[in-house]
């Protein structure tokens, strides 16, 4: 495999706060040549580097590849989900160009949690006992064989919003009507999992992977309910922290000697070399870490912590990963603590309006170490910065330990408006409560 050009032209596949983390930090490498954005509506996005023809994508995977080759496109860097689910790294990879993303098969580990569970048992990887259904009737009568407390999850890709914990038999119920008859999530929802609820902290493990070679980045933890104190409904994410005191080098040692390496292997064995970001959402049982989900990609907002402390060249990160020399690669972080705190449109994660003005960014981000990292934004007719989307921006702060990190956040949170904003103060207390400053 050719080594990492030395002029790199890179396409950028997403456009929400984490491809703006990723293109902020490409944009910082000495070998990025031109950066192509296949989806810039996001202004801050935007701003960082070329727009692709519209007529990119719409005539088929022929012109993309075509277009792909005239731009002397080198590396591809998949941000969501969906793309990878799709086949896009399949489609793009070629013997000169990369693609930073596991193939179609690879990323069913997230677009199918049925198939995940399975690698997981194949693997003797830790994980929830569970059943899984594609008839309603046969879900409801499991249900009524079974009134613990329960989690019902779509078994396809729901935008991290497929997932119902249930206190009762009643809220289990609901959830699978809502899932299997509403179809509220699609066809994510034509088949899902009922699995026993385990209790104990959450964290985020992400690891660079590139078919053999396995690298962990410092772990995160998201806050994915909708209010503080972790109430209410999931969310794509309404914060995050890294590095986090809740897994110790030990218990990683742990996460990496009995997930990461024998779901690896579990996926060559099935013929599969996965590249990119595998993604384990964990929770810290009294019996050990045990998997909750994978996930195919960087996680949104984790991306943004995890950009801002990130030492190194992420083109040449992304292209080692890619090309299966990763083993090459000296990966460090800042040793401050980074936060992220998510700012939402009025309504999220329910309906909610777009277009409303925002202004303060520039005061929040000179308040020093603030990055402001678009998500739902975009420009107007006449070129003012307008809500776009649920999850507006990620605003994100480095300090030298959480607290202080979270508290410069929340500051410059507070500089920023737009009708109908709110978000969560309480990034990160899962931990800070009951500590001292």
């Amino acid at each position: 495999m050719p080594p990492c050009p030395e002029s790199c032209n890179v396409l950028l596949v997403g456009g929400g706060g984490r491809e703006h983390a990723l293109a902020w930090k490409l944009r910082q490498s000495p070998r990025m040549g031109d950066l192509w954005l296949l989806n810039a509506d996001n202004a801050g996005l935007a701003d960082l580097g070329h727009v692709c023809p519209p007529e990119t994508t719409s005539r088929g995977d022929f012109h993309f590849q075509r277009w792909c080759d005239n731009a002397a496109i080198d590396l591809v860097v998949v941000g969501p989900e969906n793309p990878l689910a799709d086949g896009l790294a399949d489609r793009l990879a070629t013997d000169r160009r990369l693609v930073f993303g596991p193939g179609k098969a690879g990323a069913q580990l997230e677009a199918d949690k049925v198939f995940a569970k399975e690698i997981m048992r194949q693997a003797a990887v830790p994980t929830a006992d569970h059943r899984v259904f594609d008839r309603v009737e046969a879900a409801r009568q499991y249900l009524e064989a079974h009134d613990e407390p329960c989690v019902v999850k779509c078994a396809g890709l729901a935008a991290g919003k497929g997932v119902v914990v249930c206190e009762t038999p009643d809220e289990a119920h609901e959830a699978v009507d809502r899932m299997m008859v509403q179809r509220v999530f699609g066809d994510a929802g034509a088949r899902i999992i009922i699995e026993e609820r385990l209790h104990g902290q959450e964290v985020s493990v992400l690891a660079l992977v590139d078919g053999r070679t396995i690298w962990l980045l410092d772990p995160a933890q998201d806050h994915k309910q909708l209010g503080e104190g972790d109430r209410g409904p999931n969310t794509g994410g309404m914060g995050a922290y890294t590095p986090t005191p809740v897994l110790d080098r030990a218990t990683l040692e742990i996460v990496e000697r009995e997930i990461f390496v024998p779901t690896v292997d579990a996926l060559r064995r099935e013929g599969i070399t996965y590249r990119g970001v595998l993604y384990a959402g964990l929770i810290l049982t009294p019996g050990g870490p045990k998997v909750l989900e994978f996930n195919c990609r960087f996680g949104d907002p984790e991306c943004q912590p995890l950009m801002a402390r990130l030492k190194g060249d992420l083109v040449e990160i992304c292209w080692a990963t890619a090309s299966g020399t990763l083993d090459d690669q000296e990966i460090d972080f800042d040793p401050r603590a980074a936060c992220c705190v998510v700012m939402c449109s009025e309504g999220y994660p329910g309906p909610y309006e777009k277009g409303r003005p925002i202004t303060g960014i520039d005061e929040a981000e000179a308040t020093g170490d603030v990055l402001i990292f678009h998500a739902g934004t975009t420009r107007d007719a006449d070129g003012n910065l307008v809500t776009n989307g649920g999850r507006v921006l990620g605003v994100t702060a480095l300090g030298d330990d959480l607290r202080a990190a979270r508290d410069l956040a929340n500051a410059a949170c507070s500089k920023i408006e737009f009708p109908g904003a709110f978000y969560r103060h309480d990034i990160g207390d899962r931990v800070l409560v009951g500590t001292t400053t």
